[in-house]
């Protein structure tokens, strides 16, 4: 892949276009059976009517795996969002809709969200009280079978010039709670130093759906928990401070 077509990278994987591809190529050390499942969310998630791009391929690109898609021209809700921040309400609102929207699909062949969370907090660096606190919650709990994302915040929606918005890396869907999904939007609001746009974020939620903020609270914990085997050094002791259960019951 040529260096000048480079969009993104991290560590384990890069973002490349070519032409109106996008190229998902990962590093040797990822494993396939969590790309070739990721791409398989990805497709499912397709045959809903929800704008996503679509996938081409996948394919073994300079001797590493990647996911080839339809190159969605246009810019993120989070760039919007930075350069005009006079109409940060009408972006969130349009943010509340497109998440709403997510969350009223069904896709029944996803993984089960409960499933995901009891595994990651059986793997987190959490005493085993706190533990099993967080997974009598989360047993507790409702069980839904909404389309999670896994990830929604505004740089995963992409906007045409058109204004028609396109939503992107569905590697962490699941079907579960919608209210699971919406307590993660809120702390990745947290998590990118946007205190006062997460309480807003969470109040107009609440309004729109009817939802009692209070049970968005209640998944938090189990939330933050779930994040933590993923979590970088800054982001550790914050989310510790959520998973104090006895706290919000």
């Amino acid at each position: 892949m040529k260096p000048e077509n480079l969009i993104f990278s991290r560590p384990d994987k890069s973002i490349y276009k070519s032409g109106d591809k996008l190229i998902k190529l990962f590093e040797a050390s990822y494993s396939k059976a969590d790309i070739l499942n990721e791409a398989l969310n990805h497709a499912r998630v397709e045959e809903t009517d929800l704008n996503v791009p679509k996938i081409r391929s996948i394919e073994v690109v300079d001797g590493k795996w990647a996911i080839i898609l339809d190159y969605i021209e246009g810019e993120t809700l989070q760039s919007l969002m930075n350069k005009n921040p006079e109409k940060q309400d009408e972006y969130l609102n349009l943010f509340i809709d497109l998440q709403r929207t997510v969350l009223s699909k069904k896709v029944p062949m996803l993984n089960k969200l409960k499933d995901k969370m009891n595994s990651k907090i059986s793997a987190a660096d959490l005493d085993a009280t706190t533990r099993y606190e967080l997974h009598t919650r989360l047993d507790s709990m409702p069980k839904h079978k909404n389309l999670c994302h896994g990830d929604f915040n505004p740089t995963n929606i992409i906007i045409t010039k058109e204004g028609t918005p396109y939503i992107i890396d569905w590697s962490h869907a699941t079907q579960g709670n919608a209210s699971a999904d919406v307590a993660r939007s809120y702390l990745l609001f947290y998590l990118a130093g946007e205190e006062k746009l997460a309480q807003k974020y969470l109040k107009l939620y609440c309004q729109k759906s009817d939802t009692a903020i209070q049970y968005v609270q209640r998944w938090i914990p189990i939330v933050a928990a779930s994040r933590l085997t993923k979590a970088n050094e800054n982001e550790v002791e914050f989310l510790r401070n959520w998973i104090d259960v006895v706290d919000y019951e």
